[in-house]
């Protein structure tokens, strides 16, 4: 019976020494896009936070609001000040776990196809999302890389109705997350 709590005992210390880390990035990059027959709009955001977790299949993102950069200052500042209201809601968070048909081997490169569910948080309005990705494993990186649709109304951000047309009803938002893998 010892000899089988002992053996129990190193089998769990040796499971945790050994599990794998989540995979923590700072420089993930968000961009969102709005294609309007008026005009178009993109706005950049390079500072966005991740963390994947490979073992439990957990993905969080989290980006400042007010990080998102704009062509046009008066766009940026209209985006902040009355569409998202930063000072506020300052920031987007998402949540979710991610599947893919096979295990993801981060000593193989290649792209391994994913579907992403979980929940957006944003304008103080939280969201349930699914989308496709991949992560692609290249050298010492893990990207992961998706792309969704995103409604404002979904998210209770007002467009006034003197630039409702300038924007687009359903805003394409694209996220890529690169983490280094090595030791």
């Amino acid at each position: 019976m010892k000899r089988t709590s002992f053996f129990l005992f190193l089998f769990a210390i040796a499971t945790t020494l050994f599990a794998q880390k989540p995979l923590i990035t700072r420089t993930g990059t968000t961009i969102f896009f709005s294609h309007s027959p008026i005009e178009d709009i993109e706005a950049i955001n390079h500072q966005s936070t991740a963390a994947i977790d490979l073992a439990k299949r957990e993905v969080v993102v989290k980006m400042l609001i007010k990080h998102f950069e704009f062509e046009k200052s008066l766009m940026q500042e209209h985006f902040n000040e009355n569409y998202l209201e930063s000072e506020k809601y300052p920031s987007a968070i998402f949540k979710g776990v991610f599947t893919s048909e096979t295990p993801i081997d981060l000593n193989k490169e290649g792209t391994y196809p994913v579907t992403v569910t979980g929940k957006l948080t944003m304008h103080g309005v939280t969201q349930e999302i699914s989308c496709q990705g991949q992560l692609v494993v290249a050298g010492n990186q893990l990207t992961a890389k998706t792309e969704f649709m995103v409604r404002p109304e979904d998210f209770d951000i007002k467009i006034p109705s003197i630039v409702v047309q300038n924007i687009a009803e359903e805003v394409k938002v694209t996220s890529i997350l690169p983490f280094n893998i090595s030791n």
